[in-house]
């Protein structure tokens, strides 16, 4: 099947999607969306809900200004037991978080949705499992002096792709999703509207 011709458009400035979408093999046009993730994520109860609000509003408010481009929306809470963490705000947070999640699994809620107009037309969550290992203080002020602000950009504080993945005891679930999109669902449902050649 010959591609649609549809444009598409990530509606994220998360550059790990970007890469994702890169290198598999799609053009994508990137156009971050600006939308008030604190008010959904007081609103919300269930980090589930809350993954896949946030993906498709930011994909609709995309979608306004192209009507006619599928939008991809995307969203990643990470929670572990009733606590939900953001992004960290500097180094000493991503400490004090990476604290937090040490010796424990967290999941990382990772919602993708597709829009077109005003309508979402495709969505889906996946829910990847991870158990950090207990690290020491000492190996985790090595860590984030070595990562920088790059793990800034993170709602866990840390890349599985670099030395983040140290952090770890064990990982369950989708590669993809964990790195913030889940791509072969993603990549079915463009290869089914014929988006993508099949």
């Amino acid at each position: 099947m010959a591609p649609t011709g549809e444009k598409l458009i990530l509606a994220s400035a998360s550059a790990a999607r970007a890469a994702l979408l890169a290198a598999a093999g799609l053009a994508v046009a990137i156009e971050p969306a600006e939308i008030d993730e604190t008010a959904v994520k007081l609103a919300c109860g269930n980090p589930v809900e809350c993954a896949a609000r946030l993906a498709e509003m930011k994909a609709l408010r995309v979608a306004e200004r192209h009507p006619r481009a599928l939008v991809i929306g995307a969203d990643q809470i990470l929670v572990c037991g009733e606590a939900w963490f953001d992004k960290p705000s500097d180094i000493a947070a991503a400490y004090d978080q990476l604290r937090a999640l040490r010796g424990r699994m967290h999941e990382l809620v990772t919602a993708v949705c597709v829009v077109q107009g005003a309508e979402r037309i495709w969505h889906a969550v996946s829910r990847p499992r991870l158990t950090m290992r207990e690290f020491s203080d000492a190996f985790l002020e090595r860590y984030l002096a070595a990562e920088g602000a790059s793990v800034l950009g993170s709602v866990g504080a840390y890349r599985l792709e670099g030395l983040g993945v140290q952090l770890f005891s064990e990982i369950e679930g989708d590669h993809f999703a964990i790195l913030g999109l889940p791509l072969l669902a993603l990549l079915h449902f463009l290869r089914d509207r014929g988006a993508l050649s099949s």
